[in-house]
């Protein structure tokens, strides 16, 4: 009998990672890198992104750096011949650049809602449009959006009207573009971290009243380890989830279910 975990690998597969600089990001990336990918790590901080894929090399895997605001459809564009030049073809995208910048709806000012959306959603839709190109001419690609569960629940009290709405937003693209992309080859599919330390949580992770509040609101009594979004992102961009498209996978110790 074939060995079924051979499914989750990624050998001589080539992987984007957006927002790969620091946090979950660069912690992706190194799990692509470890199931065997060749790894394109962007993001605007070409210094973090250089020490990265040092760091990747020296253990034996394979990264490039390339500096890229996902914002901007040059940069994109770069970023994929880039890609396409040293590798061959893109077979995985994993958008994961993201932004948050918590306030109160009725302070937000519309400038700065529009500034979220573009990096969040805007951003998404346009790696994925160009990746798709090379992916539909290649018959087959994975892509693989990191959104949030403030993409299917509200936030509340940490109050961020911008960065719910470029979420939910990504959720529901996500669908749409499966369903476009189905017959052609390309799954594309999201995942929805809970609570996890990162540059954008980590004024929270580090207060106390903030740790109590993840604590008593996720019924697994605590928040993730970066580590533990591993084996949903090796599924998602792995022959392991070839009939699955159009799915958001929730990896939050249960917030979504109560």
């Amino acid at each position: 009998m074939d060995d079924p975990t051979r499914l989750f690998r990624l050998d001589g597969r080539s992987v984007i990672v957006t927002g790969a600089s620091s946090g979950l990001g660069a912690k992706m990336a190194e799990i692509m890198a470890a199931a065997g990918a060749r790894v394109a790590l962007a993001a605007r901080r070409m210094e973090k992104l250089q020490r990265l894929a040092a760091d990747i090399t020296d253990d034996g895997g394979e990264a490039i750096a390339v500096a890229c605001d996902e914002t901007r459809e040059a940069d994109v564009d770069r970023l994929i011949a880039t890609v396409v030049d040293r590798y061959g073809t893109v077979d995985v995208l994993v958008n994961n650049a993201g932004i948050a910048d918590p306030q109160p709806a009725e302070a937000e000012s519309l400038e700065h809602f529009k500034h979220i959306l573009d990096v969040n959603l805007n951003s998404v839709f346009l790696c994925s449009q160009r990746c798709s190109r090379v992916m539909l001419a290649a018959n087959g690609g994975a892509i693989v959006n990191i959104a949030s569960i403030l993409g299917v629940v509200g936030a509340g009290q940490v109050p961020q009207a911008s960065y719910t709405a470029s979420k939910g937003g990504v959720v529901n693209m996500t669908r749409e573009l499966a369903a476009q992309w189905a017959r052609r080859g390309i799954r594309v599919n999201a995942i929805l971290p809970g609570w996890f330390p990162s540059e954008m949580t980590q004024e929270m992770f580090a207060d106390d009243g903030g740790m109590r509040w993840i604590r008593g609101r996720t019924p697994m009594g605590r928040g993730g380890d970066p580590a533990e979004l591993g084996g949903a992102l090796l599924f998602l961009a792995s022959e392991a989830s070839s009939y699955v498209t159009g799915a958001t996978l929730a990896v939050d110790g249960g917030w979504t279910t109560v």
